[in-house]
């Protein structure tokens, strides 16, 4: 069962990958266009541009949202959106109490988390960062280095 789940391990992953980059994605569209329900607290609509930290933030949710879906330039990206929700659980929700559960901050934290594990695991299956660096040898040596060691 073990080696079964070892070799599905890839594609688990870019799973992972997907959902969350497009969960993360979405949210930089509510706030930047208005959409599904729209930014939080505007009642529908948008942060106003250039505000600190609510478009800035948008734009980090946008960009490096999408580029986690696509699994193009996965641990950069992941590693941008890991610090932004660190920075917003911090600035915006720890000083409203100790606990996310509290303090509403449970969303950044999550997103915070995932997106450091993909720092970590890469882009697993199916992204394109596996596409545009498969074509050279040395990457494909170096794929094999990094394989993950079993237990």
């Amino acid at each position: 069962m073990t080696g079964r789940l070892n070799s599905a391990q890839p594609y688990a992953i870019a799973l992972f990958r997907i959902v969350v980059g497009l969960l993360f994605a979405v949210h930089g569209t509510t706030s930047l266009f208005g959409v599904l329900g729209g930014a939080a607290g505007t009642d529908g609509g948008t942060v106003d541009v250039g505000t600190w930290p609510g478009w800035y933030a948008a734009v980090i949710q946008l960009v490096a949202g999408a580029l986690v879906l696509l699994g193009l330039g996965t641990r950069a990206a992941a590693f941008v959106a890991s610090g932004s929700m660190a920075f917003a659980y911090f600035d915006v929700h720890q000083s409203a109490a100790l606990w996310p559960i509290q303090n509403g901050g449970e969303l950044s934290a999550l997103f915070c988390w995932a997106m450091l594990l993909l720092v970590f695991t890469g882009s697993g299956a199916l992204g394109l960062d596996r596409l545009l660096t498969a074509r050279t040898p040395a990457a494909a040596e170096e794929q094999r280095a990094a394989e993950p060691v079993t237990a």
